[in-house]
């Protein structure tokens, strides 16, 4: 029998998001309930509650932490590489973290909250935060005040990239290629910065 918790909702609350991960690498959503959740954590599952709305809530703080991590690895891509260099480094980066974590990285795609409840701003800000440090890369690729393309861009390249690395995790990519997904990841992304560089506008004389 689950017995009561002693710890400060801090410390509950660090245990609980631990013992969720723990789940999800092994059995998927499928496998979170209440009930197993409470006893990976030796309490009831109404403290669950008193700590977390729901399991939803409970998810998100994982998938948070996965994204935390992802952010870390991209934050140590060499700050001295061309832009180019850099964002096929990030691109390898994604790559590699999905197959590290293959089932907390699919949480990311097959958890949804249920219909009319928003994901919440904490958690919107840890994608900004990845997003805007594939933006920072990209900007020198552009001319000056053309931000706004640079933001698209960045997304654009996460979307093919995240697309890739969905079918790879899923071991579908095979149904559509014979080449490996780090093939597929460098000739998505220098093709995409070539053209990049070709739409950029020629400088003036003396405005290098």
């Amino acid at each position: 029998m689950a017995r009561r918790s002693k710890h400060g909702p801090d410390a509950l609350k660090g245990m609980i998001v631990d013992a969720a991960e723990a789940i999800l690498a092994a059995d998927g959503l499928d496998g979170l309930t209440a009930r197993a959740l409470a006893e990976r954590v030796a309490c009831s599952p109404g403290t669950l509650y008193n700590v977390f709305a729901n399991l939803d809530e409970v998810v998100l703080n994982v998938e948070a932490r996965l994204l935390d991590r992802l952010s870390a690895r991209i934050a140590d891509a060499r700050p001295e590489a061309r832009p180019r260099d850099a964002v096929l480094q990030m691109a390898e980066i994604y790559l590699d973290f999905s197959h590290e974590f293959p089932r907390l990285w699919s949480i990311l795609l097959e958890h949804a909250l249920p219909a009319g409840q928003a994901t919440p701003d904490w958690h919107r800000a840890r994608l900004s935060e990845l997003l805007g440090a594939v933006e920072a890369r990209l900007v020198p690729m552009f001319a000056p005040g053309q931000q706004t393309e640079a933001a698209l861009a960045a997304r654009v390249l996460w979307a093919g990239v995240h697309g890739i690395c969905s079918l790879s995790v899923a071991d579908k990519l095979t149904n559509v290629t014979a080449q490996s997904a780090r093939v597929l990841i460098r000739d998505l992304v220098e093709t995409y910065l070539r053209g990049i560089e070709a739409r950029r506008p020629p400088l003036l004389p003396g405005s290098a």
